[in-house]
């Protein structure tokens, strides 16, 4: 997304000074009660009943009952708006956890954190990735990630590369996770009868001759039944964070 002249030397566009509280509203011909707020929060609640791709300037503008070119005084593009929208629906962190809490508690709370507010708000995961953090609530969310490990000996771009890597597991579980769900809610069956018929049809194509590993996982029936469906993340996490314990006692020597 990039910024506008007339940005007031933070190269961030008119919308995204809003969100930081440095500009209130438009210069040229404002439109009483409408305001960068009230367009996000239109968009928003678009989003959260039709999805994402529901979302356009014409949609929100016929939401709010106004003309479509008056937004473009607020918000500058789509892509703009799905920032503040996102911004919007992450809302703040939690706080902080108590004092002495270690980074590895501290980093499990947030990651959890995180995955809540993706499962609440299934649409972020469709929101493109345009930039690194650059509203305020994804700053503060990079903020309390950076606070679990400000009491280690990594560097600090050791600390924004872990930040990083467990942010991205925590949205690529979240979509996959998300997906799944979708598509086994569309077949009309429980999630048992999912995985029993996946694994009865598996069994007939996977040879064990060809596929021999796949064949003792079939065998061992751990696919018959769905997991815990917090169990991937947790797994998952928990892998990470070994990973990142590591490279913290690389450090520490």
């Amino acid at each position: 997304m990039a910024p506008v002249e007339d940005s007031g030397g933070t190269g961030l566009t008119p919308g995204l000074e809003a969100a930081w509280g440095l500009r209130e509203r438009p210069s040229k011909g404002p439109r009483p009660g409408l305001s960068v707020h009230a367009i996000v929060d239109a968009a928003v609640a678009v989003a959260a009943s039709e999805g994402l791709s529901a979302v356009s300037m014409g949609r929100v503008a016929k939401e709010l009952g106004v003309s479509t070119m008056s937004l473009y005084r607020y918000v500058g593009a789509k892509d703009e708006l799905y920032v503040l929208m996102q911004d919007a629906a992450v809302g703040a962190p939690p706080p902080p956890p108590p004092p002495g809490t270690g980074w590895r508690e501290g980093l499990t709370r947030w990651a959890w954190a995180q995955r809540a507010v993706f499962r609440r708000n299934l649409w972020l995961l469709r929101v493109p990735i345009s930039g690194p953090p650059a509203t305020p609530n994804s700053v503060a969310w990079w903020e309390a990630g950076m606070e679990a490990l400000a009491g280690t000996a990594l560097d600090e771009g050791a600390k924004i590369s872990v930040v990083l890597l467990v942010g991205g597991f925590v949205r690529s579980e979240a979509g996959m996770t998300a997906d799944l769900g979708a598509a086994m809610a569309a077949t009309g069956e429980t999630p048992e009868q999912v995985m029993a018929r996946y694994g009865r049809t598996l069994r007939r194509l996977a040879d064990p001759e060809r596929y021999p590993r796949v064949a003792r996982a079939l065998e061992s029936g751990v696919l018959d039944q769905p997991d815990d469906p917090d169990h991937e993340f947790r797994f998952g996490l928990e892998r990470l964070l070994d990973g990142v314990r590591i490279l913290l006692e690389r450090s520490d020597g």
